[in-house]
């Protein structure tokens, strides 16, 4: 029993920013255009979530500025994507990179350190029955996308963009807008997720993060078939897999003929080898939007 309830703790805490993240990659993914750039979206909402917590004093702010700064990437990536019709993984990819590169610099412009800041612990957001607000927006997100996905009308041009752009357009869609919205409300899920890191649960910045988390959420999209709740579940088995390692290695005995054998480090990398085993079986049996990646050229013959 106490077993259990230590893994589902874990499962709550690691879960929000992978499910922020793959909703985001969901309603992206969804309106035709493919988000590989999740990854370093999640990476700058932690950084500046941080920043701003640690310089106002107030995780609120914090969220804001990581929203925002996912807002601001997912800008850039729809910018190249939409209007240049530039390869999208290319673009996410190269995002990624920026990210990595631009968190590094400010991280030792502003903190003095590349590792891990600030020294003093960040204000916290109030909880809620021992857990942030971070949990419960993302228990119920998914199934408010799921709703508005299928029961409204913005819903349903966006999976109308998604699938058969050129006839959304000659019903008076406009593609073009409605994907910049979908990339950047990715954008703002993702850096959402990428605060969660930061501010509810290590409560600094590492350079670290997020770790590998924006591909876990890509993997949770496709495992979930592009769709919310099929993201949503697929994110809780990746977390319920990286509770299980949790657990594993918090009962290993710390000498023996266990910890001979080195296993941590495997046990660490354990949830991100079950991510590529789930996809190598399953991702040539899941079917993407028909436009998912397919830059949209009003003038081109369909």
């Amino acid at each position: 029993m106490i077993l259990a309830l230590s893994i589902l703790r874990s499962i709550l805490d690691f879960a929000p920013p992978l499910v922020l993240a793959a909703l985001g990659g969901v309603i992206s993914e969804r309106a035709g255009v493919v988000n590989i750039g999740l990854e370093g979206m999640m990476r700058v909402g932690a950084f500046f979530a941080c920043w701003a917590s640690f310089a106002w004093g107030s995780a609120w702010i914090g969220a804001a500025a990581g929203i925002a700064a996912g807002t601001a990437f997912a800008a850039a990536h729809a910018l190249v994507s939409i209007h240049g019709r530039a390869d999208q993984v290319v673009s996410g990819i190269a995002l990624n990179l920026i990210a990595l590169g631009l968190v590094t610099f400010l991280l030792e412009a502003v903190f003095g350190t590349t590792g891990t800041a600030p020294v003093e612990t960040l204000p916290e957001l109030p909880s809620l029955l021992g857990r942030s607000p971070y949990t419960y927006v993302a228990l119920v997100a998914p199934f408010a996308v799921h709703g508005w996905l299928h029961l409204t009308v913005p819903g349903l041009r966006l999976r109308a963009v998604g699938e058969h752009p050129h006839a959304a357009a000659t019903l008076g869609v406009s593609v073009a807008r409605v994907r910049w919205a979908a990339v950047l409300a990715g954008g703002a899920l993702a850096g959402l997720g990428g605060s969660s890191l930061s501010i509810a649960i290590l409560h600094r910045f590492d350079n670290k993060m997020p770790a590998g988390l924006g591909f876990m959420a890509l993997a949770a999209v496709v495992f979930g078939k592009w769709t919310p709740l099929g993201a949503f579940f697929a994110s809780l088995f990746f977390a319920l897999a990286n509770a299980g390692v949790d657990a594993v290695r918090s009962a290993m005995p710390p000498s023996g003929p266990l910890a001979d054998l080195h296993l941590d480090g495997i046990l660490l990398a354990a949830p991100y080898l079950l991510t590529l085993a789930l996809l190598a079986g399953f991702v040539g049996r899941a079917v993407p939007p028909a436009a998912d990646g397919v830059p949209y050229d009003p003038e081109a013959k369909h």
